[in-house]
């Protein structure tokens, strides 16, 4: 026996004893090998294996702990919890983002729908419990409480009237959620049932594709521009061609291949034939479409290129790479321009004047690689008196914040200077249905189209579109914006996107170019739009409805046809 007890086997048989729970404390078996002191406590009180010492009362008290915790959920917030699944993503600023995607606008509408009854299925609002009775107070009760007299434990009768949302009240109702045969909620049936919104169809496929060999892949160019009178004029390389839509004609206007020199820029005078063409020498040349004459030339218009002009009736605005923007009256004689204005640090371009041409057409929108937006105003007014101005928009370099001073009055001080973008601002559209609203596109770094007051010097709306911003330009028959653009942050790029405003929802989205959609026009009607890119195609897209025609509509009073019994 004192062998055994000296053998190894006996060394650990009494190592065992030894370290054995001492008589009177409760034992532990762990179910799945987990020690006493990793077990979770469902209660706030600490557990035995942390708290208990010699002298504590509870060393002999067992606790059972079982296997399976199956939770409540009466008290659950599930509205809550379901908004905590959205704040797992990396926290990101606030924006109202909408990153264009090919699919159209009814899909996403249903995709709308689907988000809203998904919600209202998985976080419903909270029933009505039905509770004790509150008692008013009064004298009686005011007092403390005391022990009720009925001491029966079963009572059969009636339920209360006063209080209708008892199970057994609310059975009684035939459209109860009890009776209904629908999968989903009330709520959602609603929606279901609700009438919904007419979407306007767009055709996803243009409906002409001509080639445009040698249309340069510049940013900062403007190389399409369509006419009042149906025209299409086109900067390829060093020549400019017309394209006459209604009879698919193509003319060569000038070619500058004899001076060495590359077409910048076209714009089109909003009533007439006059085309005016920049170059990327300086040059400023005027053409008469009518007759494929050049009318005159301005030899040293500017010291770089000139990529973007714009016309208000006889007024002809030309910015360039000089930093420069520079207007000349295209009646007088000579070549010298009448005023000059500088407002950017880089290259101007994008240029726009607000209007079509007539006397109101007084406001001047240019854009510049510096990230500015420039509001010009050569009749010399000043801002808005006693309007406060954000710091954000009226920062204006020798200016006050609330009203122009006298460096403005000669209109060399911009109206308003926007900073908000980040980016190259290139894409900038008046809207034609609201005075005083201006849209601009900011490039890469920025992909925001922004909407600005300038008659206040506010803005008011941002969209985050996902990809850089190339071109702009409002709809003639509906409230309607339509973008191009480029590079992109998504999986979608090179796209054309319409959106209805003020909503801001997206009515469809045009895909086909394998390049940026750097060069956008109109056709005079208003139905069609043109976009050019680097794949050196020009694409013709049915993007918007025809103009309805309420006189046509009108009954005459003058129709005797109509009066007779």
């Amino acid at each position: 026996m004192s062998g055994l007890k000296n053998s190894p086997f006996g060394k650990r048989l009494r190592g065992t004893d030894e370290d054995s729970p001492r008589k009177g404390r409760g034992r532990f078996t762990p179910a799945f090998g987990v020690a006493p002191a990793s077990t979770p406590s469902l209660d706030s009180r600490p557990t035995t294996s942390e708290a208990a010492t010699p002298e504590s009362p509870e060393r002999g008290a067992h606790r059972d702990y079982g296997d399976r915790f199956v939770p409540t959920r009466d008290a659950g917030d599930m509205r809550t919890t379901y908004h905590l699944m959205d704040g797992a993503t990396p926290s990101t600023p606030k924006k109202n983002r909408m990153i264009p995607t090919e699919s159209d606008a009814l899909k996403e509408q249903a995709n709308a729908i689907f988000n809203s009854i998904l919600h209202t299925e998985v976080t419903p609002s909270s029933p009505q419990r039905s509770g004790s009775p509150v008692r008013q107070p009064s004298a009686s009760t005011s007092t403390l409480p005391t022990t009720p007299t009925r001491r029966r434990l079963f009572a059969f009768n009636s339920p209360s009237r006063s209080n209708p949302a008892t199970p057994s009240r609310r059975l009684d109702l035939p459209n109860d959620e009890a009776y209904s045969l629908s999968p989903v909620r009330a709520e959602s049936r609603y929606l279901l049932e609700s009438p919904r919104r007419q979407l306007r169809s767009v055709c996803k496929t243009p409906y002409r594709v001509l080639d445009a060999p040698e249309l340069a892949d510049d940013f900062y160019l403007n190389l399409v521009d369509w006419s009042s009178t149906n025209v299409l004029g086109v900067g390829l390389g060093a020549c400019v061609y017309l394209w006459t839509a209604h009879t698919a004609q193509v003319s060569k206007l000038c070619d500058l291949n004899s001076v060495h020199d590359t077409i910048s820029s076209v714009s089109w005078v909003q009533k007439g034939t006059s085309l005016a063409v920049g170059t990327l020498s300086g040059r400023l040349h005027i053409y008469d479409a009518s007759t494929l004459q050049l009318t005159r030339t301005y030899e040293r218009a500017h010291t770089q290129r000139i990529g973007a002009l714009s016309w208000n009736s006889h007024i002809l605005s030309s910015g360039s790479r000089d930093r420069m923007v520079h207007h000349r009256d295209v009646r007088e004689p000579g070549t010298r321009p009448f005023k000059k204005c500088q407002g950017h640090k880089q290259e101007v371009c994008g240029l726009r004047w607000s209007g079509d041409g007539g006397p109101q057409a007084a406001t001047l929108a240019s854009g510049g690689n510096d990230n500015k937006v420039c509001i010009w105003d050569l009749r010399g007014s000043k801002r808005p008196g006693g309007l406060g101005t954000p710091a954000r928009t009226g920062n204006v370099p020798g200016s006050s914040s609330a009203a122009g001073t006298s460096n403005g009055d000669d209109g060399d001080t911009p109206l308003w200077k926007f900073h908000e973008h980040t980016a190259a601002v290139k894409a900038l559209a008046w809207d034609p249905h609201v005075s005083g609203i201006l849209a601009t596109g900011g490039g890469t770094a920025d992909k925001h189209i922004r909407f600005w007051n300038v008659q206040n010097g506010t803005m008011l709306n941002e969209l985050d579109t996902g990809s850089q911003v190339c071109n702009l330009t409002w709809s003639l028959t509906s409230h309607e914006i339509v973008s191009t653009h480029g590079f992109s942050s998504t999986t979608a790029q090179n796209q054309i996107c319409i959106w209805k405003y003020p909503s801001l929802d997206m009515v469809a989205s045009l895909t086909g170019h394998t390049h940026r959609v750097l060069y956008l026009a109109m056709s005079p009607d208003g139905e069609t739009i043109v976009t050019g890119a680097g794949d050196e195609t020009l694409r013709f897209w049915n993007a918007f409805p025809k103009k309805e025609n309420h006189e046509a509509h009108r009954e005459s009073k003058l129709d005797y046809a109509k009066l007779i019994r």
